[in-house]
């Protein structure tokens, strides 16, 4: 296409935007269909998926009229871009998984029935009673491990301490818990 066949049709563009003018706009069609349909069709290699994109392409031209700035680039270059992008949209949506309401993301937990969550909730409560009788330094090792999760090499860097310490005492913490949590079984 020389330049002033893209400037005519650029004028065209904006006359279609400014006008909403269909005899324009079908000069456009008559031009420019036939390239989509045929970039569409060395992308696609179906002609009836061709067609389709082709004048999805077209009506998005006709919608998108007055977004067409003649200072960016050629009528010919925004539209095309156009047939670019309803081609990569066709893709995804062709290549999106289809929703399975039985994926185990979406169905949602069994509620948790009443003697259970009692069971739960007095099983917190010891541990946390049994937590309660550790020396302070104990504790803190074990809430720092196990509801922050911090690594025990962590744990050794922010106290300042030897990493066999903090080990060692988080296993005399256990061993603790243990004792104090079967002593009350």
């Amino acid at each position: 296409m020389q330049d002033s066949a893209a400037d005519d049709f650029g004028r065209v563009l904006v006359h279609v935007a400014a006008t909403r003018d269909v005899a324009s706009f079908e000069e456009l069609f008559r031009f420019f269909g036939p390239r989509i349909r045929s970039y569409m069709m060395r992308r696609a290699s179906d002609a009836s998926l061709a067609e389709e994109l082709m004048q999805e392409t077209m009506m998005t031209v006709w919608r998108k009229a007055g977004q067409y700035n003649p200072d960016r680039g050629t009528a010919a270059s925004w539209i095309f871009t156009i047939a670019r992008n309803v081609r990569i949209d066709h893709i995804r949506k062709v290549n999106r998984p289809s929703f399975d309401p039985n994926d185990p993301a979406f169905v949602p937990d069994e509620p948790i029935s009443p003697d259970a969550g009692f069971e739960a909730d007095e099983s917190a409560e010891r541990l946390r009673d049994a937590l309660g009788t550790l020396p302070e330094e104990q504790a803190q090792l074990l809430r720092m491990s196990f509801f922050e999760e911090i690594p025990h090499s962590g744990i050794a860097e922010r106290l300042g301490l030897p990493l066999g310490t903090v080990k060692s005492r988080i296993r005399a913490a256990f061993s603790k818990l243990r004792q104090s949590l079967g002593e009350q079984s």
